[in-house]
């Protein structure tokens, strides 16, 4: 959880120092399967804290100078780099650099108070970690550019409505939610799990025919090893869970 609720979570620079290290430790750990991320109090991620950035003198685009180097801030790459599924929870305001934050997890619920805008145009930046390509693949050029060149915010129900979030909850819904979404994920074997997401994100890099192909080099590779008894095993479990969750 991002724990600067006075701050609107803003990102400090120590701020996203720890977030590159849990992820990096949730990358390389065995006993984890899927991870949830929210914000405490009203704010998912207010963005980069401006006010640290001012204080400090160091350009924004600079990461050294912010004291250590810059891998370790390196919070889009940290997350590309995961292998575990991760939810973002957005429970309120996710602006600017809160709203890369949220791109960069892999499926995203929102709270009704939840409110996304993409301010660098009226802050005098740039962005630097994926907003102005991630947003316009998830909800179209035409949306994103309306959204970036205006700065103008978004409502939960209007992003649930454009693709950007699955699914709209109330606000103490929200956790238990994202907590259920993470445990049914955590019931795919790791590895798999794993392959799964991997081909989904390497794939949606490739053009189409490319990215059918690499579908099926990974499907085959893995399909061969599945033994017919194991093949029937899951199908019977699939069908009971279909019956229940159909009840």
């Amino acid at each position: 959880m991002l724990n600067r609720p006075k701050q609107l979570n803003a990102l400090s620079v120590s701020l996203r120092r720890d977030i590159v290290k849990a992820i990096t430790e949730i990358s390389a750990a065995d006993d984890i399967r899927a991870v949830v991320l929210t914000g405490a109090g009203r704010a998912f991620s207010a963005g980069v804290d401006l006010k640290e950035a001012g204080q400090s003198g160091f350009s924004l685009g600079t990461e050294k100078k912010a004291g250590g180097d810059a891998g370790s801030l390196d919070m889009a790459k940290a997350f590309a780099a995961c292998p575990w599924p991760v939810i973002g929870a957005i429970n309120g305001f996710a602006i600017t650099g809160g709203f890369e934050l949220a791109l960069m997890c892999d499926v995203l619920l929102a709270s009704t108070e939840a409110k996304f805008a993409d301010t660098h145009g009226r802050v005098g930046l740039m962005p630097v970690w994926g907003l102005s390509q991630k947003l316009q693949r998830l909800i179209g050029p035409g949306r994103a550019k309306e959204l970036s060149l205006t700065g103008n915010f978004l409502d939960a129900a209007t992003a649930e409505r454009w693709g950007l979030v699955n699914r709209v909850v109330a606000p103490e819904e929200l956790l238990p939610t994202a907590k259920k979404l993470a445990s049914e994920m955590a019931q795919v074997d790791g590895a798999l799990l794993k392959k799964l997401k991997a081909v989904i994100d390497d794939g949606g890099a490739l053009p189409l025919p490319e990215a059918l192909k690499l579908e099926v080099e990974r499907g085959n590779a893995h399909n061969s090893a599945v033994t017919p008894a194991a093949a029937e095993e899951s199908r019977k479990s699939v069908m009971d869970r279909g019956r229940e969750q159909k009840g």
